[in-house]
């Protein structure tokens, strides 16, 4: 099966300051892959690469297409949306504002209405605040209005940033079913970035496992989760 995304050798900097050392990786088509590492390791850096938020070199390719160089809008073009750490949301507008934005990439408008009710199916809570000021939502429905938002663009690819940061468990367990129910029915592949290794491992296909820059360890998650050496080492679990 032809790979969605492909990295080789990339590295990353900010400034005179490099983060990332020849990391390679790939994503299948309608699976999820997760990204784990301690604080500092560069995982929320590869994200940022990938859409081209960040000094690069190496390769990137997104079906082939090679966006190393690239704005950051060209990749969103190609069907890549990215729910960043801290949410991201536009505190001062609606959420029905938000949703609205988040399919500005879109050529066809016909169906963003219809799009919209997807997500107030998903997420029934942001239905009820659809009126409501982003700001004033708690954090848990500023995450579900963040990834909302991203998959109004109808990505290929969902890249997601710690999203079960700061939430209540039950609120993460909630955001992460969802997630996969999205994956599964919608086929939407994701790149999950998570500093909760067992809850990523639960949710992802395959796993690789940053240290300092570098890909230290990969495999499928399944392997990794059961694999005591490995969560003593690397997980800290």
């Amino acid at each position: 099966m032809a790979k969605l995304l492909e990295v080789d050798k990339l590295c990353a900097s900010y400034g005179a300051t490099q983060v990332l050392f020849d990391v390679a990786f790939a994503l299948e088509p309608g699976h999820i892959t997760t990204i784990l590492g301690a604080n500092g390791a560069g995982k929320t850096t590869t994200l940022r690469a990938l859409c081209q938020m960040v000094r690069t070199s190496g390769s990137i390719r997104i079906e082939g297409q090679q966006v190393v160089g690239k704005s950051t809008e060209s990749v969103v073009r190609l069907g890549v949306a990215h729910v960043p750490d801290g949410r991201g949301t536009f505190t001062g507008l609606s959420v029905e504002e938000n949703l609205r934005l988040g399919a500005y990439a879109r050529g066809n408008r016909a169906e963003l209405e219809q799009d919209m009710e997807r997500m107030f199916a998903r997420f029934p809570i942001l239905k009820q605040r659809r009126h409501q000021q982003a700001g004033t939502l708690s954090g848990g429905e500023q995450q579900m209005l963040a990834i909302s938002r991203a998959l109004m663009l109808r990505p290929r690819l969902l890249l997601l940033d710690e999203p079960s940061f700061g939430l209540a468990p039950l609120i993460v367990a909630e955001i992460f079913a969802i997630m996969r129910t999205i994956n599964k029915e919608d086929r939407v592949s994701m790149l999950l970035v998570e500093q909760n290794a067992n809850l990523a491992l639960d949710l992802a296909d395959y796993a690789y496992l940053l240290e300092t820059g570098r890909v230290a360890l990969s495999g499928p998650a399944g392997q990794i989760k059961n694999d005591e050496s490995v969560r003593k080492a690397y997980l800290g679990y």
